[in-house]
């Protein structure tokens, strides 16, 4: 168990560490001799002494914060540098300055490629070394966790930049005449973009092919299934593949890409035939939509079948005509939407959602989805938060 050390006295001026000090050290007049000359140093740090690897890996495995690890290479259940690999692994976060002997000077050098930030000569040990020494470890240690973290945001940039090429494309639009506006919020936990995709696509015969489709779960495998499904889609559309045959190829695609078995996703897929008299759809597990009329806004849950990947090549998807009278939109979107709570045990819901849609009804298009989705997240926000991924589909023919 970890001792915590007495350092008599207090030099004037002393200036405290933002650290926790821990000497790991065998030798109980080595570890006196730490005393002395932390005693006439200027660093004010709480100190814990332990004489054995394990013990000091017991004291890191309870300590939060910030420490800085004073490492002797010789201890009676470790030797030589695997002491430094054996303390990153307890606590990567740990700033560590390796004790050596006189001669051992490559050893303390060797000890800072492993991962350790500096290295002291015990028989040349003084306050002032003492003191730089600990305070440029901390010091390089929190900026290499600086450094860390920043490559580290980058990346995530990186990657949401590409996953948002896969699974938010820009729509494949042959002529004008059809307005698309769209909007994608990643879930707060993850930051990234998850399972969660759409797409749009006007064939050459002027017919509006859309689809809005949620992998389950969150993560990389998540989204580029999703990636995968929204391609396949595409592809099915442009090869003239729709209604009950597409999804029954997208699900086999999906059984065959899967990560693992219990993976499901849930799209609706929708036809506007260039008349711009209705609308066909095809709903696989998702939620209804919302259909935005000359009269008013109400929410349509068409016919659809169970989610793909429930029971592969089981599933019965029926296609649904609906008319649609001039100026009609059509909304669709994931449940992330409306999942999230607005009290202890309550959530949004879909007559929630219904209820919000109707008050900001007569806003256009555009402004309709970005206040439609700022309600709903304003009603989690108490309670928590929208947690899931939001995408939001706005489809209707222009009015010119």
């Amino acid at each position: 168990m970890a001792e915590r050390l007495v350092v008599p006295g207090a030099v004037t001026g002393r200036r405290r560490l933002d650290a926790a000090l821990l000497l790991v050290e065998d030798d109980a007049a080595d570890a006196l001799l730490f005393t002395d000359v932390l005693e006439e140093s200027d660093l004010a740090a709480d100190v814990h002494w332990c004489t054995s690897l394990d013990e000091a890996r017991r004291f890191l495995s309870t300590h939060i914060g910030p420490v800085c690890v004073l490492l002797d290479l010789h201890l009676p259940d470790v030797r030589g540098l695997d002491a430094v690999r054996q303390v990153l692994a307890a606590h990567p976060d740990a700033a560590i300055v390796v004790l050596t002997g006189l001669v051992e000077g490559e050893a303390g050098h060797t000890a800072v490629a492993e991962g350790a930030q500096d290295y002291l000569v015990k028989g040349r040990l003084d306050a002032e070394t003492l003191s730089r020494a600990v305070r440029y470890a901390v010091q390089r240690k929190q900026v290499e966790q600086t450094s860390v973290a920043l490559h580290a945001g980058r990346l995530r940039a990186e990657e949401n930049a590409r996953l948002e090429l896969g699974l938010l494309p820009v729509p494949l639009m042959r002529g004008t005449g059809f307005e698309v506006d769209a909007r994608y919020d990643p879930g707060r936990e993850q930051g990234l973009l998850s399972g969660d995709f759409y797409d749009v696509v006007q064939t050459a015969d002027g017919t509006v092919h859309a689809v809005i489709g949620d992998v389950s779960g969150h993560g990389a495998a998540e989204a580029a299934l999703g990636v995968c499904l929204r391609v396949a889609w595409r592809a099915a559309v442009l090869s003239g593949c729709t209604g009950p045959a597409q999804i029954r190829l997208l699900e086999e695609i999906m059984a065959a890409e899967r990560s693992a078995q219990q993976v499901f996703a849930t799209l609706t897929s929708l036809v506007f035939p260039p008349d711009r008299r209705s609308v066909r759809v095809v709903r696989a597990g998702h939620p209804g939509l919302l259909v935005r009329g000359p009269s008013g806004t109400t929410w349509y849950d068409p016919p659809g079948g169970m989610a793909l990947g429930i029971a592969p090549g089981t599933g019965v998807w029926p296609e649904t005509d609906l008319p649609l009278e001039p100026g009609t939109g059509i909304v669709v979107f994931t449940d992330g939407l409306f999942e999230g709570l607005t009290g202890p045990r309550t959530r949004l819901g879909e007559n929630g959602l219904l209820a919000l849609a109707r008050e900001y009804e007569a806003l256009p298009a555009h402004q309709f989805v970005q206040t439609l989705v700022q309600a709903a997240t304003d009603a989690a926000a108490p309670h928590g938060g929208l947690a899931d991924d939001i995408a939001v589909l706005h489809l209707a023919w222009g009015t010119g």
